[in-house]
């Protein structure tokens, strides 16, 4: 089979396809004939060796979130799961091939009338969303400003705030993104400019200008800055570094203003992970959520996927395609 495979930490060039052997699933897994696979920012940082959960051991094939075909089950795995259209996670590795292992209790099956690239799309990003967006607890009519808001997780942030009834403003950088923001019903402010917090306060509207709620998957000065624009009792939820750089918060200050840190400080249990896929994809189904894919890639071109999102060229999700 082609696989993507990565034998030093460096620039997204390290990333060459290659035939290799076809993996067997093993006691309790299965294996999925990819169609599409997931690519995040956070693996861009990994094979760069900037990684947040340090350096893993290579050779090693990146990809962490697939969808396609089940073609074959392992022992102890029903054999009636073969066949099935299912995304699933591949436990942090393998995803970037045609075919990749997975345990068979992570599978999720894509439901009727959701198309299988949107189900990948939502994989990750959706089950983030989700999260963040529960633990949030948004209130119609409340300010709420999604940083990297068109992002594969600030795009469904978006939406899930302005299906709540919140004034939503979303901030990333270019006209490019803010026509993608629009489209999902929120005002757009374009972080690079220098008064863009000022924008910001402006486009939430109401007596103070001050926000309830701030998603923050850019950490940094963009961060930082926009903790300062939080009312009395707000939230912020920090889920992201993709400034490289966690945000400036002061915990005891933001605490006498009754403001709450929220976020990913513990990471969802398997079964969790499992339920959170399934409301994303319910959300898909019933219309509430359209994932953004902006781009595609042949699976042997992951290093130029890897560039573009570091390049900050995209928008949306970025998939592989196998052709499968």
């Amino acid at each position: 089979m082609l696989s993507v495979v990565m034998e030093e930490f460096g620039a997204a060039e390290v990333l060459r396809a290659r035939q290799v052997a076809d993996p067997v699933p093993g006691p309790g897994e299965v294996l999925v004939e990819v169609s599409y696979a997931s690519v995040t920012f956070v693996e861009t940082q990994v094979r760069s060796g900037r990684g947040p959960f340090g350096r893993p051991p290579l050779p090693r094939t990146p990809g962490n979130g697939v969808g396609g075909r089940v073609v074959a089950v392992g022992p102890g795995v029903d054999a009636s799961a073969k066949g099935a259209i299912v995304v699933t996670t591949t436990g942090g590795a393998g995803g970037y091939a045609e075919l990749a292992v997975a345990r068979a209790d992570d599978t999720v099956p894509v439901p009727p009338g959701v198309d299988l690239r949107d189900a990948v799309a939502l994989l990750a990003d959706g089950r983030t969303a989700v999260l963040l967006f529960e633990q949030a607890a948004i209130a119609p009519g409340e300010r709420v400003l999604v940083e990297a808001a068109a992002g594969g997780v600030g795009s469904l942030l978006v939406q899930l705030a302005v299906n709540a009834g919140a004034r939503v403003v979303g901030a990333a950088g270019g006209a490019r993104k803010g026509e993608l923001i629009a489209s999902l019903g929120a005002a757009f402010v374009d972080y690079s400019q220098p008064d863009w917090l000022q924008r910001v306060r402006s486009a939430a509207g109401g007596e103070t200008g001050d926000l309830d709620v701030v998603f923050d998957g850019v950490g940094g000065a963009i961060g930082t800055a926009a903790a300062t624009a939080l009312g009395s009792g707000g939230r912020i939820s920090v889920y992201g570094i993709a400034s490289g750089a966690d945000a400036d918060l002061d915990e005891h200050a933001l605490a006498a203003r009754s403001i709450r840190i929220l976020g990913l400080s513990a990471a969802p249990t398997p079964a969790e992970s499992r339920a959170l896929v399934g409301e994303a994809l319910r959300l898909a189904a019933d219309g509430t959520l359209r994932p953004v894919v902006g781009q595609t890639f042949p699976l042997s071109e992951a290093a130029a996927a890897h560039a573009a999102i570091e390049a900050r060229t995209t928008v949306g999700k970025t998939l592989l395609v196998t052709g499968r």
